[in-house]
């Protein structure tokens, strides 16, 4: 399926589970190239789409992939079968629950390839169900319930359709996202909860309207997908109270397998705003090291997880399905540590490491410092290849609205994360960017923002 933000994305999403289908996302912001790499992989057969935007884009890529003989469109169209006007031929029936065993596979979700070539992640019934069933059990949503979709339905925001249901609430959905939208529909319609990646409340923290619009009905606030800065969360905790909801998974392990409810976003403990809460008692979770084995209390390790909540493989790759499921526990790539509360706290991706004279800085823990500066909106620290370090850690930073880099504000940045975490961690250098590249579901890439200075370097170490 591909289209932007409508009502009948959730019916359709309905209709593919009523009837047992296995569903495929295609996202609205990617290529031609990438949409039919994935309708290839996935062995798609039939492609639904939104014929106001993606007629044409429908009618190519059945043209370069073979293998799918139906489009359906959501209205007419000049390329596919108009599906609501055939939909409306049918005569309603009771539903009969669809042949299927709680193994078999519900969806294939690409990864945004940030890693290389996007893999299939196949997930089954079982999985989507019990993520539903954690939903329900933990996060915290409003008696009075109106959702505020502003993130697109094809990825993060369609896990909160059955929830929203379950609870009776009501979906208000955005076809796009801008701070002043945003706050109208909250206002307008009494918008109770939402959900936000980090870099939509940073701009919404940094409209105009930020601290005048009326925020009164929201009483949560869910956020996730990417890390979100300390600095700027207690930001929004002060402008709009204890709202926020945080959610920890990936594609894998979808949405649920740490949380951090809205009490526990404690301002008098401001290092906690840096974790993404606590293991969910539904999910078997364990730090290892590169051996596979524990860490020791406090120490940081990978985060794996197992049970019910983690996908079957990665399609048609073997190989990589082994290399996630090594030791028995599904390897999520990210480094996290334990607090003495118990709270998790994501200290980077395994790739993103940077090792520069012998010690490793993970670029999460140098953001954080960052972002604490009030002249940064948004930064990416990578490693950049360095004669004598081997290594250097750099920050791309994205500076506030009416704010120049200059050289008394890059020394300032350096001496504050030299002051905090060490001369090791400093960056040794600052660049200042317009925006920095983020990857079709919204997450900082940074692939692309380390392509600039790696070049076609054979390796991405140094």
């Amino acid at each position: 399926m591909i289209s932007g933000n409508r009502p009948e994305v959730l019916a359709n999403i309905a209709a593919m589970q009523i009837n047992g289908c296995i569903g495929t996302p295609l996202h609205p912001m990617g290529s031609l190239d990438d949409h039919a790499y994935v309708l290839e992989a996935a062995e798609i057969d039939a492609l639904v789409f939104d014929p106001t935007t993606f007629d044409e884009h429908a009618a190519k890529l059945q043209a370069r992939v073979p293998g799918v003989k139906l489009l359906l469109a959501f209205g007419p169209s000049a390329q596919g079968t108009d599906y609501l006007a055939l939909a409306d031929s049918f005569t309603p029936l009771p539903l009969v629950a669809p042949d299927i065993s709680p193994d078999d596979i519900s969806s294939v979700n690409f990864t945004g390839g940030t890693t290389g070539r996007p893999k299939g992640v196949m997930s089954s019934y079982r999985l989507t169900s019990y993520m539903t069933q954690v939903q329900l059990a933990e996060w915290e949503f409003p008696d009075d319930l109106r959702m505020l979709i502003a993130t697109p339905l094809s990825h993060a925001a369609a896990a909160f359709f059955i929830p929203v249901l379950q609870k009776g609430g009501a979906f208000y959905v955005m076809q796009g996202f801008s701070p002043d939208a945003f706050f109208d529909m909250v206002e307008r319609h009494r918008i109770t909860a939402t959900m936000l990646v980090p870099v939509m409340l940073y701009f919404l923290l940094d409209a105009p309207r930020a601290k005048n619009a009326d925020m009164s009905s929201m009483e949560s606030i869910f956020y996730g997908a990417s890390p979100m800065s300390p600095a700027r969360l207690r930001q929004a905790i002060e402008l709009w109270g204890p709202v926020f909801y945080q959610f920890f998974g990936q594609s894998e392990a979808p949405m649920v397998v740490a949380n951090m409810r809205r009490l526990e976003h404690d301002l008098s403990k401001p290092e906690r705003l840096g974790a993404c809460g606590r293991p969910s008692p539904w999910v078997p979770l364990a730090l290892l090291d590169t051996e596979g084995k524990p860490v020791a209390d406090g120490a940081a390790g990978e985060i794996c997880v197992r049970g019910p909540l983690v996908m079957r493989g990665y399609k048609d790759m073997p190989e990589a399905t082994a290399e996630a499921f090594a030791g028995g526990w599904l390897h999520t790539g990210d480094i996290g540590r334990l607090d003495e509360d118990g709270f998790l706290h994501i200290v980077d991706r395994t790739k993103d490491m940077i090792v520069t004279g012998g010690f490793n800085v993970y670029p999460r823990e140098v953001e954080d410092v960052l972002t604490h500066n009030p002249a940064v909106q948004q930064v990416a620290v990578i490693g950049v290849p360095d004669a004598q370090w081997g290594e250097a850690v750099k920050a791309v930073v994205v500076l506030r609205p009416g704010i120049t880099g200059n050289d008394a504000l890059t020394a300032e940045l350096k001496q504050q994360v030299k002051d905090a975490k060490g001369s090791v961690q400093a960056p040794k250098s600052v660049d200042y960017v317009d925006a920095i590249p983020l990857t079709p579901v919204g997450k900082p890439d940074k692939k692309a923002v380390r392509a600039r200075y790696w070049g076609d370097q054979a390796r991405g170490v140094n």
